[in-house]
């Protein structure tokens, strides 16, 4: 699976300019060579962290997010991680990320489900109630949001459920580039399985983000990894991998869940 992560400033509150951008960039990268079988992009990037005027600016049950991803997976033949978006519905507002096939269909909604204090998601978001998974080319994958990967009971949780790959949308700020790193990567080789963490550039207000996406294999190594700057974080993952790692180093047989 090639795998391309868009790694992109966020207009905070203008839905507007941010969908312009993702969509000229996922133009851009489907001109590489060889074009990309899964497209990832960041957290919150419709609105950014807008949350004293989310309730007017949120998409509306996913819309138009979803109608302009799905269109766009469709006309080429590809899927697409879309991040998560600011989604207003009859529950509240949550942090939602919406997950396509090349077919275009919205095969995957996860909302986070931890919501983060430190930039007051919880004053104004609702968390989400479930897993996350979604099955792309026949392969099973988890779904996170930034906040998420400080809990690894979840990512055991997804990778007990049959998760060969984690897909991470972030707003990860400095200064904590050390815990973003690390995190993922502990992600990684606790659960033999590949972490792809699409992480935001740019400052919005009193954050900056220092971007750093990451491609990350089932034994921790860095496949790919963004500076600073915004651009396209590529590789190609090898499924097969997750395989043999486990069969090496045998962690899921000799768990002692009864005791722990």
């Amino acid at each position: 699976m090639r795998i391309v992560l868009i790694q992109t400033d966020v207009t905070i509150g203008q839905p507007l300019v941010n969908r312009e951008r993702v969509l000229s960039k996922m133009q851009e990268c489907m001109t590489m060579d060889p074009p990309p079988d899964t497209i990832v992009l960041p957290e919150m990037w419709n609105t950014g962290y807008a949350l004293e005027q989310i309730g007017d600016i949120a998409d509306e049950d996913g819309e138009p997010t979803r109608s302009i991803i799905s269109s766009f997976a469709r006309m080429h033949n590809v899927n697409v991680i879309a991040g998560s978006v600011a989604n207003k519905s009859a529950n509240g507002i949550k942090n939602t990320l919406l997950a396509f096939n090349r077919a275009g269909e919205c095969v995957a909604e996860y909302s986070k489900l931890h919501l983060f204090r430190l930039m007051d998601e919880d004053k104004y978001l609702v968390e989400g109630d479930a897993l996350g998974f979604v099955s792309l080319d026949q392969v099973t994958a988890g779904l996170m949001i930034c906040y998420d990967i400080r809990f690894p009971e979840l990512a055991r949780k997804l990778a007990l459920a049959g998760a060969k790959v984690l897909f991470v949308a972030a707003q990860w700020p400095k200064p904590r580039l050390h815990h973003w790193r690390i995190l993922l990567q502990a992600r990684a080789i606790e659960n033999q399985l590949f972490v792809v963490a699409c992480n935001r550039i740019g400052s919005s207000r009193e954050s900056e983000f220092f971007g750093h996406s990451m491609i990350i294999s089932p034994w921790g190594e860095v496949l790919a990894e963004g500076g600073e700057e915004e651009q396209w974080v590529s590789a190609t993952i090898d499924l097969a991998e997750t395989v043999r790692v486990r069969s090496k180093i045998p962690v899921f047989t000799d768990r002692r869940p009864e005791i722990y």
